[in-house]
């Protein structure tokens, strides 16, 4: 019996062998090819599976297959590497300068633009078997704003003096970094799509939900990073505006060529009946700048003609001057001073006029002078023992949180651009706070107060001249806000012999001049020394 799909028992049909004998011919030798088989039940109705590839899944389909997508991972690991030596090397030079390391700038922007290295590089190597085009767009995005950094940098004389060579190398190095990784999202998609033919027979199209939190994270990390490489190019440009401001006075190098300070002097050099030289009024700022706070009230003084000669220069980091190696301390300022006093030819006698934490400086300067100090002016000046103050350690590593993002410019921008903030705000004016430099002062201030500076302060008390004429101008208002200062500011009439007033002006603030009775008194005081 013949079954519905073919003989029974494999008997033969000799339909179909007369048939295939016709087919063949007559005296023609019979094929060998098998008798067609009718599809049964267990007839696989798709096209068999392509032998020899594998699944587009199978771990083995990897761009890692390639020698050359290798090589570009262990460079990139390799210049990670790099890259975090050079991070560490300049998060050190923050607190101690490496030889050949100092910046005359603060040293934040190189700091910042070898992070933002690092985070490239990183988020290459973390997301790189999972290459994108929008990883590749934000890349580019990124390094084109850096060779934009490159440019300004290296086209603006200050900046260019201020990052020296450690400064430009970094943001070389970052913009080379951002194109190579452009390089890398290339030859990994080029190496995958490569694979992808070889073992799988054709390039997959489709994403694994893995892949695509991979391409998703990628994109976040790289569009901060878009945010943060842009807003360090609009501080640059903050940066480039405020160098083409002039300073009234002259810089000059000191500590052997390491940076420079600024000096202005204003007034003619006088002389008495005697054929003596009159003194000239040495001012040391306080907690900002002297133009920003002293220049008003000396200036009118100058006017009225309380005296006939003034000078004074901006501390290390401070306006016009550039930041100086760390560690720093009020000594070391001291000693700048001098050499720039010296370069500039200027020289005593000098009658020293200082306020808040400026009252240390100037107290070294002058037991470093005795015999060239006509007088003491101290204005609500800070006592030694209150350095600890200035020493605290929350508040150093507050300013060194402030010092890293200041690039970002996150206070500086939306006041230049919303409160209508200048350049001589951001270089010495009520903005002077946010800058970099500022902030590097104040850091390098904070480090060695209660230490160097401190012990330096204590040692000129006791070389300090006896006879020197000494007048303390003291704030109401801080002496009733603090017992310890107030007790501090009577301390303080007693580091000469020779006191000619202590005056407290009660409604005055930190800053006396600020009010009119301030100034009155300072001005009085300020005629009674030069007239001494």
């Amino acid at each position: 019996m013949v079954s519905l799909w073919g003989s029974k028992n494999g008997e033969s049909n000799p339909n179909e062998e007369d048939h295939e004998e016709e087919q063949n011919g007559e005296g023609s030798r019979p094929t060998s090819r098998p008798a067609r088989r009718e599809p049964d039940e267990r007839t696989q109705l798709l096209p068999p599976s392509r032998a020899g590839f594998l699944d587009p899944d199978d771990p083995a389909v990897s761009p890692y297959n390639l020698w050359s997508v290798r090589a570009l991972r262990y460079f990139s690991i390799f210049f990670l590497i790099i890259t975090f030596l050079w991070w560490v090397l300049l998060l050190v030079s923050i607190f101690v300068s490496p030889p050949m390391l100092h910046t005359r700038g603060s040293g934040f922007f190189d700091f910042s633009f070898t992070t933002l290295t690092a985070g490239i590089l990183l988020s290459g190597i973390l997301f790189f078997s999972a290459p994108s085009k929008a990883m590749e767009i934000t890349s580019l995005i990124v390094g084109v704003f850096l060779i934009v950094d490159v440019i300004i940098i290296t086209a603006t004389a200050r900046i260019r003096f201020e990052e020296g060579w450690v400064g430009i190398a970094s943001v070389i190095w970052a913009a080379l970094m951002a194109i190579y990784l452009v390089l890398v999202e290339r030859v990994v998609a080029w190496g995958k799509k490569e694979e992808e033919e070889r073992l799988t027979g054709r390039q997959e199209t489709k994403r694994s939900v893995k892949e695509w939190l991979a391409v998703l994270s990628s994109t976040i990390i790289m569009s901060v990073m878009i945010a943060v490489v842009v807003l360090l190019t609009a501080t640059l440009v903050l940066r480039a505006r405020d160098a083409s401001l002039q300073p009234s006075g002259d810089r000059w190098y000191v500590d052997n060529d390491k940076y420079e300070v600024h000096v202005a002097c204003m007034g003619s050099i006088t002389f008495n009946d005697a054929g003596e030289r009159n003194p000239t009024v040495l001012v040391e700022a306080g907690e900002m700048p002297f133009e920003d706070t002293f220049d008003d009230w000396i200036y009118g003084a100058y006017q009225n003609g309380t005296m006939d000669r003034y000078c004074y220069w901006d501390r290390p980091g401070m306006a016009f001057s550039d930041n100086a190696p760390s560690p720093h301390s009020a000594g070391m300022s001291a000693d700048a001073l001098s050499e720039a006093l010296a370069q500039a030819g200027e020289q005593g006698p000098w009658i020293l006029v200082s306020a808040g934490i400026g009252g240390i400086y100037s107290r070294i300067f002058s037991a470093r002078h005795v015999g060239e100090i006509s007088g003491i002016l101290l204005i609500d000046a800070m006592h030694e023992d209150l350095l600890y103050k200035i020493a605290s350690p929350k508040r150093g590593f507050l300013l060194w949180a402030r010092g890293v993002i200041s690039p970002l410019g996150w206070d500086r921008l939306p006041a230049a651009l919303f409160k209508g903030r200048t350049r001589e705000d951001r270089v010495y004016g009520k903005s002077a706070y946010q800058g970099g430099k500022f902030i590097k002062q104040q850091l390098q201030e904070n480090l060695v107060a209660n230490s160097l500076t401190k012990s330096e302060v204590s040692q000129s008390r006791h070389i300090q001249s006896k006879d020197t004429p000494l007048v303390v101008v003291s704030s109401g208002i801080s002496s009733r806000k603090d017992e310890e200062w107030a007790a501090k500011q009577e301390d303080l009439t007693k580091i000469t012999d020779n006191l000619v007033a202590w005056e407290t002006v009660n409604g005055a603030p930190h800053e006396v001049w600020r009010t009119y009775e301030g100034r009155t008194v300072l001005e009085a005081k300020l005629k009674q020394l030069v007239k001494a």
